[in-house]
């Protein structure tokens, strides 16, 4: 069994193989972030990172959750398809329908079951209220400044304790959270959190919202805040049920809130609902681009508690993997099921790849048991939950495997006629989608792959004469680069990439593409700015998804020849005099060259192996200047 708090934690992944003591001081500003970015990206995940000197009394653990071993460890030796599986069985039981008495009473234990792993209250102290700070001082703990860009340091695994002033029902969610003073700090929740429905039910109160923030404790809370789960379901229900055994929880010093007993540190506080917001940010953000300036409520720290051997635990976000990716992995895999049986059971299976961030890119395979059942699923899955935000979403038949992205590609190119198999939704997309022409609201677009094979003289093209790619490039000097490489796979693909220097530029390309008799016969062009590597799938579709609307971005057309269609993307960055663009367009996250060069030096005191290059030299080419904002 477990013991208590993050430093019995920190002794599994040692036994595991799956921790990395750092000894040397290294800085919480920018510092710590460059070595986690290196070892995150590693195959696998890398490893768990504990820097023990901090300039604090108190080590910082990072990457702790950021591999599917450690996944596993989390949910204490067991793998999300296990858990999956007691979770089916339960859902099945608990949602049939007993035809008599002793059906009904059958039911009994496992109600009996679920209602064991509700979280328990003590009247006793917890081990997190060991120490006791009554002036707080945010600056004692190792908070990270994560990227040059940022507007300061930001906790980033905060799990944020609200409750709903009318129900009292409890939340627990992972809002970012920057550093004001020594006693105040931003409070990130966006306009589609539970903790912001609260915080407008407070507004129509005279009263303060108390707040509280704890850190650590059982990695199971910190996975169970960032988990997509149904307004009004506990958090601490998931996390008992994970950990087979209820969460104790213990009554904070200052505020109304109860939080787990064995929490590294608790944050005690408030959110006034009449006081003026504060500008927060920039944050770089799971995006993989910087989350601009944006007005956000103040959390006001009225006390800080925390164990004798508290661990701070921090994770570092930005260009895909890092290690959310494999807190979405186990989460894919636990939800897919839970979903399919309360919400859409014509859903298969669903696959989240890394390179969409969450919510830009979904794929999912369904039936094939009447016309239109693949349109139906979308339009569910564009319904439900967090699955809301999703701009791209796959339907494929559902004997796929989707996670072999080649035969994706091929599938969706031997099924799909832009012309027919295409659905468009508008509707809520992400507060931190940056493309959408209309903050938190913009376009999707479903694609059917699940129907007969397209007929040959579509299909087939695999002999086109790339020779009309060459005449296109000779006569756009805008054009930077050209990759039909896919085509000779039997995969209807074309990337292009350009320098955009005059209005209009992709929709002029796409006309002269579509009247190409050789280039016709591709269904999918996608348009790139200069730098992006047209050979890198992941870094692409990580590109295509975050700097498109499909509203505006996607656009297709019929041929003449021989009715097919023919879909354009542009995934150019966007501004104001060419695009009629008019938000700011952020630079993706990378680490400044002094902070690369400094880390390059250290590295060799680090203990961390062989050395490990900056993946931010690979991304810096897709900036433009030095700022947050994409500005020449």
């Amino acid at each position: 069994m477990r013991k208590s708090g993050l430093s019995g934690f920190v002794k599994e992944l040692e036994q595991a193989g799956e921790l990395l003591r750092i000894t040397r001081p290294v800085s919480t500003k920018l510092e710590m972030t460059e070595i986690a970015d290196r070892i995150s990206k590693l195959p696998h995940g890398g490893k768990a990172l504990l820097f023990e000197q901090t300039g604090t009394p108190y080590p910082l653990l990072m990457n702790s959750l950021g591999s599917m071993k450690r996944m596993i460890l989390v949910f204490y030796g067991r793998s999300p398809d296990e858990l999956t599986d007691i979770i089916t069985g339960l859902f099945r039981e608990l949602i049939r329908q007993p035809e008599n008495l002793s059906g009904k009473l059958s039911l009994l234990p496992k109600l009996n079951r679920i209602t064991s792993w509700l979280p328990k209250q003590t009247n006793r102290k917890g081990s997190c209220q060991e120490v006791v700070h009554s002036i707080p001082d945010l600056y004692k703990l190792p908070i990270l400044t994560c990227w040059p860009g940022d507007g300061g340091p930001f906790i980033t695994l905060p799990l944020v304790h609200t409750s709903d002033p009318e129900t009292g029902t409890r939340n627990v969610g992972m809002y970012r959270m920057q550093v004001f003073s020594k006693n105040e700090t931003g409070m990130h929740w966006q306009v589609h959190k539970t903790g912001a429905r609260h915080y407008r039910s407070y507004q129509k109160t005279d009263r303060r919202m108390p707040v509280v923030v704890t850190l650590g404790g059982d990695p199971v809370y910190t996975y169970c805040a960032a988990a997509p789960l149904p307004d009004g379901v506990d958090e601490y229900l998931l996390a008992g049920f994970i950990r087979q055994k209820p969460v104790e929880l213990v009554k904070c010093l200052t505020q109304d809130l109860w939080v787990p007993a064995d929490s590294d540190f608790v944050i005690e506080g408030y959110v006034d609902p009449g006081e003026l917001l504060r500008t927060e940010g920039p944050f770089g953000d799971h995006t993989g681009f910087y989350s601009l300036e944006d007005s956000y409520p103040v959390f006001h720290v009225t006390a800080i508690t925390h164990r004798k051997d508290a661990v701070y635990p921090a994770t570092v976000v930005g260009i895909p993997p890092q290690e959310d990716a494999w807190m979405a992995w186990a989460t894919e895999k636990l939800f897919a099921s839970a979903i399919r049986l309360t919400m859409i059971p014509d859903l298969c299976n669903l696959h989240l790849p890394v390179s969409g961030i969450a919510h830009n890119l979904a794929l999912i395979t369904v039936g094939s048991d009447y016309p239109g059942q693949a349109r139906k699923v979308m339009h569910a899955v564009w319904g439900g939950g967090q699955l809301m935000f999703t701009k791209y979403l796959v339907a494929f038949r559902n004997n796929i495997d989707l996670h072999n992205y080649f035969s994706l590609a091929k599938e969706l190119s031997d099924r799909v006629d832009p012309a027919r198999h295409i659905e468009r939704g508008f509707g809520p997309l992400d507060v931190l989608d940056h493309a959408a022409r209309t903050m938190a609201l913009g376009g999707k677009i479903g694609i059917d792959a699940t129907g007969e094979l397209l007929p040959d003289s579509i299909r087939n093209i695999t002999d086109i004469d790339l020779s009309d790619a060459m005449a296109l490039r000779n006569q756009n000097p805008e054009i930077t680069g050209i990759n039909l490489d896919l085509t000779g796979k039997g995969i209807s693909l074309g990337l292009v990439s350009v320098v955009k220097q005059r209005k209009n530029l992709c929709r002029d390309l796409a006309g002269e593409i579509r009247l190409s008799e050789e280039l016709g016969r591709i269904r999918f062009w996608l348009f790139f700015d200069d730098g992006v590597d047209l050979t890198d799938p992941a870094l692409f579709t990580w590109i295509l998804g975050s700097h498109t609307d499909p509203e505006f971005d996607v656009w297709i057309y019929t041929r003449a020849a021989n009715k097919s269609g023919i879909l354009f993307v542009d995934a150019t960055r966007k501004n104001k005099e060419l695009d009629g663009f008019e938000r700011p367009w952020p630079n993706p996250v990378v680490m400044s060259p002094e902070t690369i060069q400094k880390i390059d030096t250290m590295w060799p005191d680090l203990n961390l192996g062989k050395p490990v290059s900056s993946p931010s030299l690979k991304y810096r080419v897709l900036s433009i200047g030095t700022s947050v904002v994409a500005t020449p």
